[in-house]
């Protein structure tokens, strides 16, 4: 325990009641009592306190905890460890607490836990609270309030949420989320002070939301018109062009509307400084809003690959789909909904088209990522994706309606009659797309997802797309052009077109698993190839040559976001299902696999194909792309006993042994071998059975 001021939550001295316990989440994870500072423990104990602070009142399931703090790499004993921090957390929170008792702060639900606190506790409560406060001011004509609300809630951020503990994609998005209040917040105080002539209330918190996200344009365009409200327009200028700079250089990009206008505020001297006076004429209550209103054209597709290669098929049916919206008479927006595995490059084709046709739609590009691979509680609400849309036509941050149905009511309302191309990422399914759907009949609407959205093709005619792996050639040129003009480049030539074949087939011609192997061998050019094709050989350890990194994703994390958002039967069957032949396997093999009841395994079975981590083929065989098997047999090793899986390997052995009975005496009763071969015939992967029976009977010894 050290000594440390706490930082008061709402304006209130600290240190007043030596018992009282306030939790810091908005900045670095802080806790004291009283006026002394708490230690909270080793990092991932820091980690697991900060994220169930991050979602007070919400409960977060212990798999989903498992998943944020360790990834897919969480070890044996991760619910342990999980209840074992809590039990140390729970008596540093309540030192006084009986043991194997839950507490007030830290309170069972379910599986999980859901963390409780108080405005007077947790600077989270206090700041979400002062905001709602400062929007109702605001909406009751209220400026002045709403400014010392807002400056009050401010106040509260000393950093990035959680500051170091992020150490997954999960964690970073839940602490990003919070940040991301704060940025709004910053952005609606700072458009209020400059109208009221109070900027240096806000200038504090501006500079350190900039600080925090060097890339946040609308922090920095609100910067720049503070700066120039207090008389600093070089320091505005100055801010300005070194946002433009970063942009070019680190993103390619031009600075978009809000720093444009923001630097044109300041060069046309437009901005009210902070000695004038409010005009007389102006109600009680009233600001005037000086800027002027513009007509506003998103242009924010993401840049497209330069490294795109095939696709040929797929663009030609996108096209023709594209040519129907000229020709056709419609009353909806046209709809075209990619769906397929993680990694297989739903993205990339997406941004690729809306590139080539984007001139075709006079009003405009939006594009949202919707997260929806992150399961239901890391992507957007539709709610949260309207803000953002609204916001990118034109609507101030300040001025978004706080209802969903008014949310709706203004989306639809500015995107009637128009001609928008709107690129809608990662969906999660029909339900949160359909309030996104603009109110025009001459708009375009590109969907990606890992789900086939059968839904919005019945009711909104949405054309459904699969796109698959490419095939052998594409694969091979996609390495190539990765690896063109990179030393790595002559060691795979070098090695031969087999080697290459080899590489790209073991890969099960991935564009995800190229490019992460493409960007292996350029970070590591004297990487012996042979060692990259032996460990793509190892179908226990093939992931483990195509790691990703913080800025890196890769199969293995591509995949684990659908295995989450399986329910227990479905992930154990997925698991067990590495067991199965390559080629694919029947619902009744799996059912015998399984060993439970033949409906619950079927629709366990469906929820793997709507994952797309399993695909059924046109006589009914399910099976897995080769490093979807090789991520469930790393599952199956960790996660299920030997015993388990002796036993999934007997169950299926016996079904094997069964089929292959059935069709001998199929064959026999016509008393010669043609017809045992035709029996066979007729469901081809029962030519398979012997031998895999054979493997699986001395594999189980």
């Amino acid at each position: 325990m050290t000594s440390g001021r706490p930082l008061p939550t709402d304006g209130e001295p600290a240190g007043r009641d030596p018992n009282t316990l306030r939790l810091q989440i908005l900045g670095p994870l802080r806790l004291w009592r009283g006026d002394d500072e708490l230690d909270a423990g080793p990092r991932q104990q820091r980690c697991l306190l900060a994220l169930l602070m991050a979602r007070e009142g919400h409960p977060v399931s212990t798999p989903d905890l498992i998943g944020l703090i360790w990834g897919p790499d969480a070890p044996p004993s991760a619910v342990n460890v999980i209840h074992k921090y809590v039990g140390i957390l729970r008596r540093l929170l309540e030192p006084g607490l009986p043991p194997r008792a839950s507490g007030s702060f830290l309170v069972r639900h379910g599986n999980g836990y859901r963390f409780t606190a108080d405005a007077a506790s947790l600077d989270l409560i206090a700041f979400r609270r002062l905001v709602t406060e400062a929007r109702t001011s605001v909406s009751l004509g209220r400026p002045e309030d709403a400014l010392g609300q807002y400056a009050r809630a401010l106040r509260l951020c000393h950093g990035n949420a959680g500051e170091e503990l992020a150490d997954s994609s999960g964690t970073t998005s839940t602490f990003a989320g919070i940040d991301c209040e704060f940025f709004d917040a910053a952005v609606s105080a700072a458009d209020i002070a400059v109208r009221l002539r109070r900027p240096s209330l806000v200038l504090a918190p501006l500079r350190l939301g900039a600080r925090m996200s060097p890339f946040n344009e609308p922090v920095h365009a609100s910067l720049i018109v503070t700066l120039a409200a207090l008389g600093l327009q070089a320091e505005a200028l100055s801010v300005f062009q070194e946002m433009r700079a970063r942009l070019s250089d680190d993103l390619g990009i031009d600075p978009g509307q809000d720093l444009q206008e923001a630097h044109r505020r300041v060069l046309t001297q437009s901005v009210p400084s902070a000695d004038t006076a409010v005009s007389a004429d102006a109600a009680p209550g009233h600001i005037e809003d000086s800027r002027p209103v513009s007509p506003v054209h998103p242009a924010q597709l993401p840049p497209d690959l330069p490294l795109f290669v095939g696709r040929t098929s797929e663009l030609e049916k996108l096209a023709t789909i594209l040519g129907g919206l000229r020709e056709e008479r419609r009353t909806s927006p046209l709809i075209v909904a990619l769906d397929g595995m993680g990694g297989v490059g739903k993205s990339t084709l997406a941004v690729h088209f809306a590139h080539a046709f984007a001139g075709d739609f006079a009003d405009g590009q939006l594009y949202l990522d919707l997260r929806g691979d992150q399961g239901e509680e890391g992507s957007l609400t539709a709610g949260e994706a309207l803000s953002s849309l609204l916001y990118a036509l034109g609507i101030p941050a300040s001025n978004v309606p706080d209802g969903f149905d008014a949310r709706t009511g203004t989306y639809r309302s500015l995107t009637a009659g128009k001609r928008f191309l709107l690129l809608l990422d990662n969906v999660r399914d029909a339900a949160q797309v359909r309030p996104l759907l603009p109110s025009s009949a001459d708009s375009l609407v590109v969907i990606t997802s890992r789900r086939r959205l059968v839904g919005l093709a019945a009711f909104e005619g949405a054309h459904l797309l699969r796109v698959d792996v490419p095939d052998p050639d594409t694969a091979r040129e996609l390495l190539a052009r990765r690896l063109a003009g990179q030393p790595a480049r002559g060691a795979v030539h070098a090695a031969g077109r087999s080697v290459v074949d080899e590489i790209v087939e073991l890969c099960g011609r991935l564009p995800l698993a190229l490019a992460v192997l493409a960007a292996r061998l350029i970070a590591r050019p004297a990487l012996s190839l042979d060692g990259v094709v032996a460990e793509l050989r190892d179908g226990v350890n093939r992931l483990g040559a195509l790691p990703g990194g913080r800025d890196l994703p890769d199969p293995r994390t591509a995949f684990s976001w659908s295995y989450r958002q399986l329910s227990a039967d479905a992930a154990r069957l997925f698991r067990l299902m590495s067991l199965t032949p390559s080629l694919g396997v029947t619902a009744d093999a799996c059912v015998s696999l399984s060993g439970r009841e033949p409906q619950s395994t079927r629709a366990a079975l469906a929820e793997l194909t709507e994952a797309a981590l399993v695909t059924e083929d046109d006589v009914g065989r399910f099976s897995s792309h080769v490093l979807v098997l090789a991520y469930a047999e790393e599952l199956l090793l960790s996660v299920e006993s030997t015993v388990e899986r002796d036993a999934a390997t007997a169950r299926l052995l016996q079904h094997y042994l069964h089929e292959l009975v059935l069709v001998f005496e199929q064959g026999l009763m016509h008393s010669n071998l043609r017809s045992i071969h035709d029996a066979a015939g007729r469901d081809e992967i029962a030519l398979q059975h012997s031998a895999r029976a054979v493997e699986l009977y001395r594999a189980a010894g």
